[in-house]
């Protein structure tokens, strides 16, 4: 057996770590799971600190150009997801900075509504296929203006009371035992320190979790969404109008213009119409499939990648501009300051949510979210709407923390279609007004009555069935 090559190390001198704040409530990373735990526990009664590593919260919503919010109802147009997510959308609605289908259009299988966002290329955010009928539909789901969105965010955040740091990056957890203390982060100011009584994992990645010992699964079929990175970027100043003729009336060309594209290691596909208030961009969300799996902890990778992306977007612009009408006085807008991290580590929990969840239609005892089933093909059809435990929030043998986001406990081929912006939002609130409850009550958050969660999740607006 070959030896593995040695690593150097050296030790770390001991040093005292100034401790700026004590709070009830520590939510670290300001994404959707970390914006809906803040804002929760903050309402909920309890000192909450909010630490996020970049300038601005929102996550992949804001930083990565993801700023879909997809699946707010199922095929059928039942809406499913409320509260936040939907104070959210309709505080953007007031400002212009959001659009959607309209309400009445849910649901439908009317070909002229159906045709309507399929030529606007919007289908693959707005309509679906209906096994049952073999029709497609349109859903809800809006698509927003991240920048907008940015300043929203902060104005709820700090509307709540939440304490907000910025530009500070949680490293690891405070522990006593086996229970969470708080946690260190590095920013400009240096290493500090923040401890608390709840800390949430609201990183995506699970770095808090990780660092607390917690049991994870990292098993991720290479295949799946969840495995690869991605880049988005707009180009803008596009004559879409002029595009569309040209698409519509020489396909051929059109498609032997794509081919080569991807041969010169550009990307071909882009969506249109993605800011009502500025028809001329164009929205390329850029995969990065890999041999093996892509690993958002391996820095090394991560920069590969992400200097690969951002020349592939170069590729394009060019290729575009030279050869492809409507293009003619096209420019990149902007290229995502994050590179967009799909899936990744998740907590092992109290209950873990497998494929055969999908077609139970379980009504957990501690449902704390209820969550569109619009991916599964026939068995979306057939089980529109998926039920999420609390303890899928919960780790198994660690106390004094709860995780927020991606990193919920699941089964790699469940937590690909159920870790999106709005899931993450809705499992932000409910993991905030537990912690929230846990602080105040002196227990820790496995040990919070469901009865009571729940209660609490539908005074805010959250849509819950009733335990039969």
């Amino acid at each position: 057996m070959a030896k593995r090559p040695s690593v150097r190390t050296i030790t770390e001198p001991a040093r005292e770590i100034k401790v700026c704040r004590e709070a009830d409530v520590v939510v670290v990373g300001g994404g959707p799971g970390g914006i809906g735990s803040a804002i929760a526990a903050a309402r909920s009664g309890a000192k909450t600190v909010l630490i996020e590593r970049y300038g601005h919260l929102g996550g992949m919503a804001t930083g990565g150009l993801v700023n879909i919010i997809p699946n707010l109802s199922d095929i059928y147009g039942k809406q499913h997801l409320y509260g936040l997510n939907q104070e959210l959308i309709d505080r953007l609605d007031r400002r212009g900075g959001t659009s959607y289908p309209k309400k009445e259009d849910w649901g439908t299988t009317d070909r002229k509504v159906v045709d309507y966002y399929l030529d606007a290329n919007l289908g693959w955010f707005h309509v679906r296929h209906d096994y049952k009928t073999d029709k497609q539909r349109v859903h809800y789901t809006a698509v927003v203006d991240p920048e907008i969105l940015k300043d929203e965010l902060n104005d709820m955040v700090l509307e709540a009371g939440v304490d907000l740091l910025l530009h500070s990056w949680g490293t690891r957890t405070i522990t006593d035992g086996n229970t969470v203390r708080g946690v260190y982060f590095e920013s400009k100011s240096g290493r500090q320190a923040i401890l608390g009584k709840v800390i949430i994992d609201a990183t995506g990645d699970g770095d808090i979790f990780v660092s607390a010992g917690a049991e994870m699964d990292n098993d991720c079929d290479n295949k799946r969404r969840t495995a690869w990175l991605a880049l988005v970027f707009w180009m803008a100043n596009v004559d879409i109008r002029k595009l569309d003729h040209f698409r519509a009336s020489q396909p051929d060309k059109w498609g032997e213009l794509l081919q080569e594209l991807s041969r010169l290691g550009g990307y071909p596909n882009f969506f249109k119409g993605i800011l009502r208030n500025q028809p001329g961009v164009l929205w390329y969300h850029c995969m990065q499939p890999q041999p093996e799996r892509t690993d958002a902890m391996d820095v090394e990778q991560l920069t590969r990648i992400d200097i690969k992306s951002r020349k592939r977007a170069l590729v394009t612009y060019d290729f575009m501009k030279k050869h492809v009408p409507g293009f003619e006085n096209a420019y990149i807008m902007l290229t995502a300051p994050q590179l967009g991290t799909q899936g990744g580590r998740r907590i092992v929990g109290e209950y873990t949510l497998s494929e055969k969840d999908l077609e139970t239609d379980e009504v957990f005892p501690d449902t704390i979210a209820v969550l569109a089933n619009n991916d599964f093909g026939e068995i979306s059809s057939n089980h529109p709407a998926l039920c999420i435990p609390y303890r899928c929030l919960v780790p198994k043998r660690v106390d004094g923390l709860l995780v927020a986001g991606r990193a919920f406990s699941s089964a790699d081929t469940v937590n690909e279609t159920f870790n999106i912006i709005p899931h993450c939002i809705a499992y932000g609130q409910a993991a905030g007004t537990a912690a929230a409850m846990a602080a105040r009550d002196g227990i820790q958050p496995r040990k919070v009555d469901y009865t009571a969660l729940r209660e609490n999740l539908g005074k805010q607006g959250v849509n819950l069935p009733k335990i039969k």
